[in-house]
């Protein structure tokens, strides 16, 4: 993980790197305002240290709004201003937290790896459940309910149905057999044949397709290699794939 200091004090700013590296922080510094918001925008950090007073055209409070508007990575500001005023514009523009100098080194690496613990587990959540929401043009599949929509409008599915659909949905754009399907959705062991596959994703494409006007599922028809009859006329399989 990647940490960028924005300090006019290079000193200072190699200090607070070199300590950070101890707990495998890479760490990027830059002297200039203009500088290092280029370089928050244009690369991925898990933190940014940033001075207030940086003595250039932009400071540390227009470099955190705009750094703002792009990302919401835990901003950390240092200075040697301690007033209530400085602290509350910190805030206003977005800044996580705010450390006045002097200061303990210690509890500013301890407020870095709190700030970037909380950062990275509030990430993580906002993974596990845009993972458990399928979207795909009009159509989405909410895993959590069991429920199907096109166009913000829910469309009812029996679980076969439902179950069919997930799992092209979760496979996008690979070829299925019907077989392949049958086995996966129903089980091996499961009583009919092949053809419900071929009623059911009838039905998925009368329910998605007619209400949205796209087509989602495709037909594939085609010879099955090397399975040949007597005749020497070849088999013909279906194989369906979700776009």
């Amino acid at each position: 993980m990647k940490i960028l200091i924005i300090d006019m004090d290079r000193k200072m700013a190699q200090y607070e790197s070199d300590c950070l590296k101890t707990f495998r922080y890479d760490c990027d510094i830059s002297e200039s305002g203009q500088e290092g918001l280029k370089m928050a925008v244009d690369n991925d950090y898990c933190c940014i240290i940033l001075e207030t007073d940086l003595n250039s055209a932009i400071d540390g409070f227009l470099i955190c709004s705009q750094i703002r508007k792009q990302k919401n990575i835990p901003i950390i500001f240092i200075s040697d201003c301690g007033n209530e005023s400085a602290k509350i514009r910190a805030f206003g523009v977005g800044a996580d937290d705010y450390i006045t100098k002097p200061f303990s080194i210690s509890e500013m690496v301890a407020r870095v790896n709190g700030h970037i613990t909380r950062y990275l587990s509030i990430i993580e959540e906002f993974d596990k459940k845009s993972a458990r929401v399928i979207e795909i043009r009009d159509l989405k599949i909410d895993k959590d309910s069991h429920r199907v929509f096109i166009g913000g409008n829910e469309i009812i599915m029996p679980v076969k149905e439902y179950e069919l659909l997930l799992f092209l949905a979760e496979n996008p754009n690979i070829v299925f057999s019907k077989e392949h399907l049958f086995d996966r959705v129903w089980g091996i062991d499961a009583m009919g044949d092949t053809s419900t596959v071929t009623v059911h994703i009838q039905r998925i494409r009368e329910k998605i397709e007619s209400a949205s006007s796209e087509t989602y599922i495709e037909t594939v028809w085609g010879p099955v290699i090397g399975s040949q009859t007597a005749s020497n006329s070849c088999k013909i399989f279906t194989l369906f794939y979700l776009i």
